[in-house]
């Protein structure tokens, strides 16, 4: 299947691939994927996550192929089926499902927030829900699943020692991330690294709200001297914050960084072209630091 759907830039749109597991409906972004295949068969890890069913080599590039079932606590998956390939944070990863529907357009406006009842902000593994001819995709938290096996791909929080003593300050920095642990992450790097005016924000619509509010009282540049934005969030995704920021002449010169585990080769070029003035993958929190050192404070 053809996974190269190309959108246009800042739409506040994604393309969503609806794959089937167990008999359940289940979601992801399509730009977090490198390929569908079939099933390939694999070599086991001695030792390894129960989740993990082993590893195998196309075309000379190792992946890791993850029991997708068995993280959803619905058994194990038998030989068969596909490999969706996926390419986040910096990682190549093959997820195991029964069998993919095909992709749907959709508007961020349209995902669902899970409630409560179907996941803990901190505990679940979906990210959204959305409603497709009367029935219910569940967009899965890829990212959760894969540093809930490995703690080591998610955000290396050790970076943060090599920073040494800051000076505290009050230079205020407006971030947009809808994972709450997340959110927790980052509001917690930038304090220990002296930066004590922060506004989170877990949408990109929440963020326009604020800038708006600063633009109409016409100190929009007093109050906000930085972005940080992910790409994908509920209501308005980071490319579309980016594009509403760099498009408006009262805003267009605040440093917009995108913080994300999106950001490839097509990505990158994508938050180039919205005007984005750095883009660093989730892991690199101690990078993201640094570059807002050098885009506020003028640190090289």
């Amino acid at each position: 299947m053809d996974t190269n759907i190309l959108l246009e830039n800042g739409t506040n749109e994604l393309e969503v691939l609806e794959f089937m597991l167990d008999g359940n409906a289940y979601g992801i972004n399509v730009a977090k994927i490198k390929e569908i295949i079939n099933y390939q068969e694999v070599t086991l890890v001695p030792n390894a996550h129960p989740s993990i069913e082993g590893i195998f080599m196309p075309r000379d590039t190792m992946i890791t192929a993850i029991d997708l079932k068995n993280c959803l606590q619905r058994g194990a998956s038998v030989p068969g089926g596909l490999f969706i390939v996926t390419n986040f944070n910096k990682l190549d990863i093959a997820f195991h499902v029964d069998s993919v529907v095909g992709i749907h357009r959709v508007s961020w406006t349209e995902i669902i927030k899970p409630g409560t009842t179907v996941s803990t902000a901190e505990d679940g593994v979906s990210t959204g829900i959305i409603k497709i001819d009367g029935r219910l995709i569940i967009i899965l938290d890829f990212e959760k699943i894969v540093s809930d096996i490995n703690p080591e791909t998610g955000l290396k929080m050790a970076d943060l020692s090599e920073l040494g003593e800051r000076t505290r300050n009050n230079i205020p920095i407006l971030i947009a991330e809808d994972s709450p642990l997340l959110n927790h992450l980052i509001v917690d790097s930038l304090k220990q690294a002296g930066y004590e005016n922060l506004m989170h924000t877990e949408n990109g619509q929440d963020a326009y709200d604020i800038i708006c509010e600063y633009k109409e009282a016409g100190n929009v540049l007093d109050k906000v001297k930085c972005v940080i934005t992910d790409i994908e969030m509920p209501l308005m995704d980071g490319h579309r914050l980016t594009k509403l920021i760099k498009d408006d002449e009262r805003t267009k010169d605040i440093p917009v960084v995108i913080f994300s585990s999106l950001v490839n080769a097509e990505m990158k070029r994508k938050g180039e072209a919205l005007g984005a003035d750095a883009q660093l993958s989730k892991p690199e929190i101690g990078n993201l630091v640094k570059t807002v050192d050098k885009l506020v404070l003028g640190k090289e």
